[in-house]
């Protein structure tokens, strides 16, 4: 049976007041202090009223996630295998974290309304924008946070992403190696970071191969299953069409599949294509010639550590981590014919 606070204290010959501020970390209670006293709690079973802690440390315990969801979302393994990386890293730490989902429009209002309330301790800022008005809120208030991907500021804060440039770059050159040159990208909204850096790699890509890009093979805007669909019909009327595809998300890249198979193509001999992200739960199969970002049970786990550790006064500068994603060949590319 656990003891409450004033028998602790009682039984260390201490004020509760000491004894408090020992368990929580105050910086005014001696190092031989603070140990005698998380040794004797310990041994008694002394556990914290969770509300009262937080009270005393001025902490709620939960980082917040504010989230536009897509329908998408809730059935995405990637977005779910994050989700609950962070969770089990916070759990591991008696802390929660809380999903908001919001509108688009009414995104920003309620980063407002989480800060001015205090009701998290952190954001996890998701889905990053070239221009991000969010962060840029965020980093005048002074609020810690952690941006999953990155965004054009000066000031610095701490972010966690996959190198964009890369894996594009690991995708045309599989490609070229096979023979094709007339590729299409298809990508997400260019005011997402990851789709304007992955497009800007794209380009280059293919400039350094000394290709010239048919600009119909370019098309922008798709991030679920019908916009997916829709550019890869667009690319079907063209003449030429293009002999490979890179999709730049797997929430489209599902829909991009899904036209080819629906129009006769036969993936792999009479298209490639190559999709960003895991699509292994997918109704069109685990064959897909994707770019993988790994482990992103782990990439979530990683962001909370990150938040945690800001939080603790590592300097934002010091919180700024790429992970690189790989390319694992399927059956949907193969050589141009």
């Amino acid at each position: 049976m656990s003891i409450t606070l004033k028998e602790l204290a009682a039984s260390l010959g201490m004020s509760k007041t000491t004894v408090s501020r020992a368990l929580n970390g105050y910086p005014e209670v001696g190092e031989q202090t603070r140990k005698k006293v998380l040794a004797a709690a310990e041994q008694h079973g002394y556990e914290a009223n969770p509300m009262a802690r937080s009270l005393a440390v001025g902490r709620t315990n939960v980082f917040g996630l504010i989230y536009p969801l897509l329908p998408s979302d809730l059935g995405d393994p990637m977005f779910l295998g994050v989700v609950g990386g962070m969770a089990e890293a916070l759990e591991a730490r008696k802390m929660n974290l809380m999903i908001a989902p919001v509108s688009p429009g009414n995104e920003l209002p309620s980063y407002e309304q989480m800060v001015k309330g205090r009701r998290v301790d952190g954001l996890i800022v998701s889905r990053t924008m070239v221009q991000d008005p969010r962060i840029a809120y965020l980093s005048r208030q002074g609020f810690p946070f952690i941006a999953h991907g990155r965004t054009q500021t000066d000031k610095p804060y701490a972010w966690f992403d996959y190198d964009n440039a890369n894996g594009i770059r690991l995708a045309v050159q599989h490609l070229l190696e096979l023979g094709h040159q007339r590729i299409s990208l298809i990508s997400a909204p260019l005011e997402l970071n990851f789709a304007r850096q992955r497009r800007t790699s794209f380009v280059e890509a293919m400039s350094s191969a000394g290709l010239d890009i048919d600009t119909r093979y370019l098309i922008q805007d798709a991030l679920d299953r019908r916009s997916g669909y829709l550019a890869v019909q667009q690319l079907l009327n063209c003449s030429p069409r293009p002999s490979a595809i890179i999709v730049d998300n797997h929430l489209s890249g599902v829909g991009a599949m899904r036209a080819l198979m629906d129009a006769g193509i036969i993936i792999g001999r009479d298209i490639s294509v190559i999709v960003w992200g895991n699509m292994e739960d997918t109704l069109v199969g685990d064959q897909v010639t994707t770019i993988d970002q790994p482990d992103p049970r782990a990439a979530g786990t990683k962001m909370s550590e990150m938040l945690l550790a800001l939080m603790n006064g590592t300097p934002a500068a010091d919180l700024q981590v790429l992970w690189q994603p790989v390319l694992l060949k399927g059956a949907t590319t193969g050589p141009c014919v």
